[in-house]
C-alpha cells in the first residue's frame, strides 16, 4: 500500500542535531581556525577573458613589507603540479573523444578567461597579502574573445584550443546502441507526424553564490613529508583524490579535512587549482597558508553553472499520444573543463528523460563548446533542471498548438503502474513509481479545478494570473559506492564515521537516528563524524541526493556485519552456540533464557578477547556497498500573477507532490524542497551571469547586478509526499535535494506562459524579468 499523506504524518519531525552549535557561532567553518605562524593568500587573477602572458615580474611584490613568496607557474611546474581540470573520458560521434586541455594551477603563457588564477602572494597578514597583489607587473597582449555558446561555433570565431576546431569539445550521440540508425528512425517519425510542438530554450548561466565562499589552509609537514588540507568541500575523500591526482602524490601523503561547510550545492565538489597552490606555499614557506575567496573572487573563479541552449522537437498523434522526442543541445564548458561539466551536460541531462512519460524513441546530441568564460560544473540538479524544463515546456507547448488542455495531454502520455519496471528510451529502468497518482494528487492539492474562479478575481484586480504543471522524474545516486564505520571508543557511545559530507542536509539528526532504531540503542548514544579522510572511509561526495539511499545502504550493511560479529563474541562469552544468539533492543541474549550481555559490553569484552588472542574480530567494522540509482518523481504546479503594466511577476502559490520513497526525516524534507525552490525561483525570475560580448568581461559580477532570491519573493508552499518505496536499496528511499530546483522553473514558466495569451507567452525565457514580461504583454495584446 502506497502512503499520500503529509511527510509530517509518517516520519521524525524533530529538531536537527546540526542547528544547535550553527545558531550559537560555534560550527567550525574553513575561517574559524587559524593554526599558529599562519600566512595568507592572495592571487593575481587575468584582468582579461583571453590573453598571452608575455611576462611576470614579481620584484616590487617580493621586496613589500610582510611578503614571504611570490608563486608563479614556475613554482607549480617546479613542485611537479598537473592539470586542474579531471575530468573522465567520454565517447564523441565517430569514435572522438572529449578533448581535455590543461588547466595549470597558474597561468602560464596564456589565461583563458577573466578571474583565471596567474601568482600567488604569500603574506604574514592578510592585508599584506592583498595589497602586495597590485605589485605584481603581468605584461598581457590581449586576444580575441568569445563567450557566447553558439558563437563560439561560428565560422570565424576566435580557437581557443588547437585541439578543439570550432572550439567543440565534444560531440556527443546520446545514450542509444545504435545512435546513428536511432537518429534516423527519430526524423523519419517528427517528419511524418501529424503534429511537432518545437521550442528554443536558453538555460541562462548562473552562479551559485553559497553564504560561504571558497576557502582551504594548506599546511605540510616536513617530518612526514605530507600535506593536510583544511576545506569547505562536499567530501573529503572525493577532495584528496582529486588533488593527489593533481599534485602527483600518493593520497596517503595528503589529509583531507572539511567541518562545517556554508552552503555547496555542487559548487564545493572540485579540486580547484587555488588547493594545490596553498600546499606548494605551505611547503616552500614553512608554515600554514589560508586563503578565504571574497565574493567577487568567487563570481569570477567559482564554477558556474547551466549556460545550455536547447532545441527539442516533440512528436505526437492526433489524439496527442508523444511518439518521439529529438533534443539539440549547445552547452557553454568554459575556458577549461570542470571535474564534471561534459558529464552534467551529456549523461545526467539525457538519464532525466523521457520523465514521467511514454516516449517510444529519443534522439539526444550535445555539443559541449569551449568560451572564454568561467568553466561551468555541477549545481543543485546538474542536468536534471535542464531536462525537466525542456521537457515540460515542450508538453505545454504541444497543448498550445492542438489545443488539448495540458491537464488531460499530461495524463494521456504519462507512463502507468502497470508498465512498472519500465524501461525508458535511453536505456534507464524506472524500477518504481505510481506517476498517475502523483499527478491527481497535485491536481487536487493545488485546487486546479478552482483556479478559473482565481484568474476572475486576479482579472477584476488587473491582474493576469496563470497555472504551470510541472511533472518531473530525475535520477539519483550518481557514483554508486559508499562507506560507513562503527566503532567503539569505550562506554556507551557508539562512534558512526562517514565519507559523505554534511553541507545542511542533517546528517548528524538522520543518521545516528536510523543507526540507534535498528540497534534499539538511544540516538544520543550515537555520535557523527565526518570530513576527514584519516576515517578511512570509502567513499563519494555529497551530491545528487545521494547520500540518504548509498550512505544509508552501507550504514544498513555496517550494522549487519557489526551484529554478526557481535552474536559470534557473545555466544563466546555466555558459553552457547552461536546459533542461540539473538539480538533485541540493544542486548545478545540466549534464546530462551533470561542471559543477556549489552551492546556496549560484548563489544568492550570483544576487544580485551582479541587482544589476548581468544577472539578473531572485534565489533568495530568499516564497511561499503554500491547502491543503484533510484528515480525521485513528483508534480509541482506554481500559480503567478502578472501585472501587465509593469511585467512584474508574483509568485501566488506552489504546490508539490513529491515521491522521495521513504521519508527518513520529514523536516528535511521539507527544508530540501523549500531550499531547491528557492534556487529554482532565482533561475526562473532573476538570476543570469551576464559577459560582454565584445570583450569577454563579467558584467554581473557583483550583487549589484547579479539578482538573488529573497524571502519576499518565496510563495506560500503546500507540499505532500506519495511514497513508492525505491527496490533498489534495503531502506527504499529515492532522495529528494533536487526535486525543487527540478520541477520548480518549468512550474513557473509555464504559469507565465498561461497568464499571457498566445505565442507571446509561449516564447518568453528565463529569466522572466519585468521587461521580458512586459514586452510579451504588449506583444500579445497587439496580436488579440
Amino acid at each position: 500500500m502506497m502512503d499520500t499523506r503529509t511527510a509530517d504524518d509518517h516520519a521524525h519531525h524533530t529538531i536537527r542535531v546540526e542547528d544547535d552549535i550553527l545558531v550559537r557561532g560555534a560550527g567550525h567553518f574553513v575561517d574559524d581556525v587559524h593554526p599558529d605562524n599562519e600566512a595568507f593568500a592572495a592571487f593575481v587573477r587575468s584582468p582579461h577573458a583571453h590573453a598571452r602572458i608575455r611576462g611576470i615580474d614579481t620584484s616590487a611584490a617580493l621586496a613589500a613589507p610582510g611578503i614571504l613568496a611570490v608563486l608563479t607557474n614556475a613554482d607549480m611546474e617546479a613542485a611537479g603540479v598537473g592539470n586542474t581540470a579531471l575530468h573522465p573520458p567520454l565517447p564523441g560521434r565517430n569514435g572522438g573523444k572529449l578533448v581535455h586541455p590543461f588547466r595549470p594551477a597558474l597561468a602560464k603563457d596564456r589565461v583563458m578567461h577573466v578571474g583565471q588564477t596567474v601568482a600567488a602572494v604569500i603574506g604574514r597578514t592578510q592585508r599584506e597579502a592583498v595589497d602586495a597583489v597590485e605589485l605584481v607587473a603581468v605584461d598581457y597582449e590581449e586576444l580575441p574573445s568569445v563567450t557566447d555558446t553558439r558563437a563560439a561555433l561560428k565560422p570565424g570565431a576566435p580557437q581557443l584550443w588547437p585541439e578543439a576546431p570550432s572550439n567543440l569539445a565534444l560531440d556527443w550521440v546520446g545514450l542509444a546502441p545504435e545512435p546513428e540508425a536511432n537518429a534516423r528512425e527519430v526524423d523519419r517519425i517528427i517528419a511524418s507526424a501529424p503534429h511537432v510542438a518545437r521550442l528554443t530554450l536558453d538555460n541562462q548561466r548562473l552562479v551559485v553564490n553559497a553564504i560561504e565562499t571558497r576557502g582551504a589552509t594548506g599546511s605540510y609537514d616536513p617530518a612526514t613529508d605530507s600535506y593536510t588540507l583544511r576545506s569547505c568541500s562536499q567530501g573529503a575523500l572525493p577532495m584528496q583524490q582529486q588533488i593527489a591526482v593533481i599534485m602527483k602524490i600518493e593520497p596517503k601523503k595528503l589529509r583531507v579535512i572539511s567541518e562545517e561547510v556554508g552552503g555547496a550545492f555542487g559548487l564545493k565538489t572540485s579540486g580547484y587549482p587555488e588547493y594545490p597552490v596553498l600546499l606548494v606555499a605551505a611547503r616552500k614557506v614553512g608554515r600554514p597558508v589560508h586563503w578565504m575567496s571574497t565574493r567577487t573572487e568567487g563570481f569570477l573563479s567559482d564554477n558556474q553553472a547551466r549556460d545550455t541552449v536547447t532545441a527539442a522537437e516533440l512528436a505526437f498523434d492526433e489524439s496527442g499520444r508523444f511518439l518521439a522526442l529529438r533534443v539539440k543541445n549547445v552547452t557553454n564548458l568554459g575556458g577549461f573543463l570542470a571535474t564534471t561539466g561534459a558529464h552534467l551536460a551529456t549523461n545526467n541531462f539525457t538519464r532525466c528523460l523521457p520523465g514521467m512519460y511514454d516516449i517510444p524513441l529519443i534522439d539526444v546530441n550535445v555539443r559541449c563548446v569551449f568560451t572564454n568564460t568561467v568553466p561551468t560544473g555541477p549545481y543543485r540538479g546538474a542536468g536534471r533542471p535542464e531536462a525537466n524544463y525542456m521537457i515540460e515546456r515542450l508538453v505545454d507547448e504541444a497543448s498550445r498548438i492542438n489545443g488539448i488542455d495540458p491537464v488531460k495531454l499530461r495524463r494521456r502520455n504519462i507512463i502507468q503502474k502497470s508498465k512498472i519496471p519500465y524501461k525508458t528510451a535511453v536505456g534507464t529502468v524506472y524500477d518504481s513509481g505510481e506517476f498517475a497518482t502523483v499527478f491527481g494528487k497535485a491536481m487536487a492539492l493545488a485546487d486546479y479545478k478552482g483556479f478559473n474562479r482565481r484568474r476572475r478575481a486576479s482579472k477584476k484586480r488587473g491582474r493576469l494570473r496563470g497555472i504551470g504543471i510541472s511533472c518531473f522524474l530525475e535520477h539519483s545516486g550518481g557514483n554508486p559506492t559508499e562507506g560507513a564505520s562503527l566503532s567503539f571508543p569505550g562506554g556507551e557511545t557508539l562512534v558512526l564515521g562517514m565519507a559523505v559530507q554534511n553541507t545542511g542536509q542533517g546528517h548528524a539528526t538522520v543518521f545516528p537516528r536510523l543507526v540507534a532504531e535498528r540497534l534499539g540503542i538511544k540516538p544520543e548514544q550515537v555520535t557523527h563524524r565526518h570530513g576527514d579522510t584519516n576515517l578511512g572511509i570509502n567513499g563519494f561526495a555529497s551530491v545528487g541526493s545521494r547520500s540518504a539511499m548509498t550512505a544509508g545502504s552501507a550504514i544498513v550493511k555496517t550494522i549487519a556485519v557489526t551484529l554478526e560479529k557481535g552474536r559470534k563474541a557473545a555466544a563466546h562469552m555466555l558459553e552457547a552456540s552461536e546459533p542461540d544468539i539473538a539480538y533485541r533492543d540493544g542486548f545478545f541474549e540466549v534464546v530462551g533464557t533470561d542471559r543477556r550481555l549489552s551492546l556496549f559490553e560484548v563489544a568492550a569484552r570483544a576487544k580485551d578477547l582479541v587482544a589476548r588472542g581468544e577472539l578473531k574480530e572485534a565489533l568495530d567494522s568499516n564497511e561499503s556497498v554500491d547502491t543503484p540509482q533510484t528515480f525521485p518523481n513528483g508534480c509541482h504546479i506554481a500559480e503567478v500573477e502578472v501585472d501587465p503594466d509593469t511585467g512584474h511577476v508574483e509568485v501566488i502559490s506552489y504546490s508539490a507532490v513529491d515521491d522521495a520513497g521513504n521519508v527518513l526525516d520529514s523536516t528535511i524534507v521539507h527544508g530540501q524542497l523549500h531550499g531547491g525552490l528557492a534556487q529554482g525561483l532565482g533561475q526562473a525570475l532573476l538570476e543570469g551571469m551576464r559577459y560582454d560580448p565584445d570583450n569577454g568581461q563579467a558584467v554581473s559580477a557583483s550583487f549589484m547586478d547579479y539578482a538573488m532570491p529573497r524571502a519576499e519573493h518565496m510563495p506560500d508552499i503546500r507540499d505532500a509526499v506519495h511514497i513508492v518505496p525505491a527496490t533498489t536499496n534495503p531502506l527504499g528511499v529515492k532522495g529528494v535535494g533536487e526535486a525543487g530546483t527540478t520541477a520548480s522553473i518549468a512550474a513557473i514558466l509555464n504559469a507565465i506562459r498561461d497568464a499571457i495569451p498566445g505565442e507571446a507567452g509561449a516564447r518568453i525565457d528565463m529569466p522572466a524579468t519585468p521587461a521580458k514580461v512586459w514586452a510579451a504583454v504588449q506583444q500579445a495584446r497587439s496580436s488579440s
